[in-house]
């Protein structure tokens, strides 16, 4: 069966593990998120004892590989628990414990991009510091970095294919299932790395176009 024939038959199975997919990757980056920029605040705090909480926390996330902890979400915890996890859910809280790691970096740094002197002259007007943080400084160090945040959502959606390992019908299992039943593992791949492939490189696309926009703002100024 040729490719074209393949992409015909199969589609439906297709488009449904990539809508997975990017489900999965959306609500995994909206908590990595939330994540990233409570523990990206709490690297930055003048309190050691939170920063040593956002450090453990990153180190831990950076150290593991990523399968490692989508086995021990999976198969490790439910077992301590004695519960039955899904593996959707398991999915979805493995990349978002990874990515948001990895985001409380990328928040940290770009907090820290921003000159000590916007906060002081913040609080010298009479800001509150969460109120200064959220209106002064936040602001800035969200566009130095939105190329860095567009290239974490590329890596997380990247990652979902390694869920295919705990079950998750995302669109890598899927294409693992059709090549079970038609054992062409040519042509199922090379439809699955294109659809991959399309999408990335438009998120690719977009993230250079932010950052020539950017590059060229501060040239301007």
């Amino acid at each position: 069966m040729s490719i074209p024939e393949l992409i015909v038959q199969y589609w439906p199975r297709l488009m449904a593990g990539l809508v997975l997919t990017v489900e999965i990757t959306i609500i995994s980056l909206f908590f990595a998120g939330v994540l990233g920029l409570v523990f990206g605040l709490l690297s930055v705090s003048k309190k050691k004892g939170l920063r040593a909480i956002a450090l453990v926390y990153v180190d831990i996330v950076r150290g593991t590989p990523l399968l490692v902890q989508a086995f021990f979400i999976y198969f490790g915890i439910p077992q301590v628990l004695g519960i039955q996890s899904d593996p959707v859910i398991s999915g979805i809280i493995t990349l978002s414990l990874n990515a948001g790691g990895y985001l409380a970096e990328i928040f940290r740094g770009g907090i820290e991009s921003i000159s000590r002197g916007q906060m002081e002259a913040a609080r010298s007007l009479g800001l509150p510091y969460g109120m200064a943080m959220r209106s002064v400084i936040l602001p800035q160090a969200v566009k130095t970095m939105t190329p860095a945040l567009i290239n974490q959502c590329i890596i997380t959606l990247k990652d979902t294919s390694l869920l295919s390992v705990i079950g998750v019908t995302e669109l890598t299992q899927t294409g693992r299932l059709i090549i079970a039943n038609n054992f062409q593992s040519f042509e199922v791949w090379a439809i699955v790395a294109a659809m991959y492939f399309v999408i990335i490189m438009i998120l690719s696309k977009i993230s250079k176009r932010l950052e020539r926009k950017m590059s060229y703002g501060k040239s301007k100024n």
